[in-house]
């Protein structure tokens, strides 16, 4: 019952990590995963069954525990640009190694290790799961430093709309 209270409050989520939160057996995933109440999506991330879609984003920093999402990913999330973002674009700690990373198709900025915590916040997905993002002031920084490697329209369009936000903080900036 614990569990599935877990899949509920994670809409339909469950990470084996949150088993060790709350001192639960993972016996209790096999069990679930053979009356079919869950599916396994990945390694560590479980479905409810009658969840309609996966939250990829959710599962993506699951698997991915340093990630964080920026640049586009976090303009998109932000209401910072109309644009759906094609792949995730994830910030990671300078040094951070993973082939399978590399191998999922997003776009990978490695940031300095002083400065990886800076201007991150938690956020929801569009499905209601806690991730971690850029703020708004960090996303811009990334945006201007980045700008060689990003549309130009996509730049121009993401300056104008973090001025006219009421919630910017120009001293942060």
């Amino acid at each position: 019952d614990r569990v599935r209270k877990i899949l509920q409050d994670q809409h339909g989520t469950l990470l084996t990590s949150d088993l060790a939160k709350f001192n639960i057996p993972r016996t209790y995933l096999a069990i679930l995963e053979r009356n079919g109440e869950i599916k396994r999506v990945s390694r560590g991330v479980y479905q409810a069954a009658t969840a309609s879609m996966e939250d990829e984003m959710f599962s993506f920093q699951a698997r991915y525990k340093s990630s964080i999402y920026s640049h586009e990913t976090a303009l998109y999330l932000l209401d910072l640009t109309d644009r759906t973002p094609l792949f995730y674009s994830i910030s990671v700690p300078s040094g951070y190694h993973s082939a399978a990373l590399k191998k999922s198709g997003c776009k990978v900025f490695y940031v300095n290790h002083n400065l990886f915590d800076l201007g991150v916040i938690s956020m929801k997905s569009p499905h209601g799961n806690e991730i971690r993002v850029t703020d708004l002031e960090r996303t811009i920084c990334d945006v201007v430093r980045s700008r060689n490697q990003m549309d130009v329209q996509l730049v121009y369009e993401t300056l104008k709309r973090y001025v006219r936000k009421s919630e910017r903080s120009i001293d942060l900036l």
